[in-house]
């Protein structure tokens, strides 16, 4: 239910990029992302394909059936049991079913536990393309969210600028206000006309890209549904980097997929000093009829024929007992994975301290940017009071406005940061907090 959810999502998102803008949620974006990511495809066919090997590998201690019909010919010189040469025709017909199984025992059960290591590596790289398909997905939906709302915010300092240039001229013709501030006040309006064309076309950018990133058609016009850009937080501002390097030290999809690629890696180097050990066993059963005779025309009715056969054998030389070059190659790979494991360890533990430092600075930096909007509001709104009882210049007037504009979009891309600093931290630290 939850996959044809989507598919009808999808096909909605098809018709809204031929006609309509498309809303869209940040949970919505995330499910799309989890379903829809192309990295996630991948990794879940590299997954289908690690379980089929390992179930190859699994099928090895099973014998195999062979049904089947044999002809045989012979026509001139043959030697007899005894020695001696005699000239003769004959042939043979023959039906039966043959089951064989050709274990080598160590091979095949250390193969078999490797195999599994690696699927289940398999299965932890999709958890982790997964976390990091959500990061993606809910940093271009923030980046979207904060075009669109600086859009709005773009669009209402064009209003006020164009009203206030509009005022300015006609206290010019009225020969209460100069030619210069007419010019002063139509330089802002044609800058924040420029401004307001800017935040258009990154809206339609980041509607793009997030497009992309879940798969949907590149046209589709998305738009973010809530229409306040609000801040989150997904970590406790007295988070301690400790406990989060902890946290993703046990729960990183990318180590517990080193740690089982080096459990394959192990069980391979053991399995090729221990296996060529163990006996490879055959055995095989052939039960069927048989008929023939002398000469062209062989007649008569098929007997019963049995053959049964049993062996055990070691292998010596390549590949088998006393093959150094495979146990040398086997144990070099085996310590090559341990340290990618420790290489990826400090790589993680790398990327949660960084993960942890944007959010702390982004909070930081959030609320210096929610002051200095108060503030530059504040300021606005005294200006316009002081203009409208005439004691502000035009000047005054414009300078509040370009600050409260500023300070609004830099608000708006400082929350934009700051919740994807926590979405990166969750991914860094391989889940939601705990």
């Amino acid at each position: 239910m939850k996959r044809a959810a989507l598919l009808a999502l999808l096909s909605a998102a098809t018709v809204a990029a031929a006609d309509a803008p498309y809303p869209i949620d940040l949970a919505t974006a995330l499910r799309l992302a989890g379903a829809q990511s192309l990295d996630v495809a991948v990794a879940q066919e590299r997954l289908a394909e690690a379980e089929a090997a390992h179930e190859q590998a699994r099928q090895k201690f099973f014998p195999w059936i062979a049904p089947g019909v044999a002809w045989r010919r012979h026509d001139g010189r043959l030697q007899d049991v005894v020695g001696n040469m005699l000239d003769t025709r004959k042939q043979t017909l023959g039906l039966g079913v043959t089951v064989a199984a050709q274990v080598d025992v160590g091979e095949a059960y250390y193969q078999s536990l490797a195999a599994k290591q690696l699927s289940r590596a398999a299965s932890e790289s999709l958890a982790a393309r997964r976390l990091e398909a959500v990061a993606q997905a809910a940093a271009g939906y923030f980046e979207l969210a904060r075009a669109q709302a600086a859009v709005g915010a773009a669009s209402e300092a064009q209003r006020v600028a164009d009203s206030y240039a509009t005022e300015v001229r006609n206290g010019v013709d009225a020969g209460v206000a100069s030619p210069g501030d007419a010019a002063r006040a139509a330089v802002q309006s044609a800058k924040n006309r420029t401004l307001a064309a800017t935040a258009a076309e990154q809206r339609a950018i980041a509607a793009a890209r997030l497009a992309t990133i879940l798969r949907l058609p590149p046209a589709t016009d998305l738009q973010p549904r809530d229409g306040e850009l609000a801040p989150l937080t997904l970590f406790p501002a007295d988070a301690m980097p400790g406990t989060l390097i902890t946290q993703a030290l046990a729960r990183r999809p990318e180590l517990n997929q080193a740690a089982a690629v080096t459990a394959a890696a192990e069980t391979q180097a053991k399995g090729a000093r221990v296996g060529p050990l163990l006996p490879s066993v055959g055995a095989s059963a052939q039960v069927g009829g048989l008929r023939g005779g002398r000469g062209s025309n062989a007649s008569g009715e098929f007997h019963d024929s049995q053959d049964y056969a049993i062996g055990v054998s070691w292998r010596v030389g390549p590949g088998g007992l006393f093959d150094s070059a495979r146990t040398r190659g086997a144990d070099a790979r085996s310590r090559s994975a341990k340290l990618e494991q420790e290489r990826l360890r400090d790589q993680v533990t790398r990327e949660v301290i960084e993960a942890h430092a944007r959010v702390r600075g982004s909070a930081a930096r959030l609320e210096a940017a929610t002051q200095a909007l108060k503030a530059s509001e504040t300021a606005w709104k005294f200006s316009r009071e002081r203009r409208d009882f005439g004691v502000s210049a035009v000047f005054e007037t414009v300078l509040a406005e370009q600050d409260y504009t500023k300070a609004r979009l830099d608000y708006l891309q400082t929350i934009a940061e700051h919740n994807a600093a926590h979405y990166a931290l969750q991914r860094a630290v391989g889940g939601t907090a705990q």
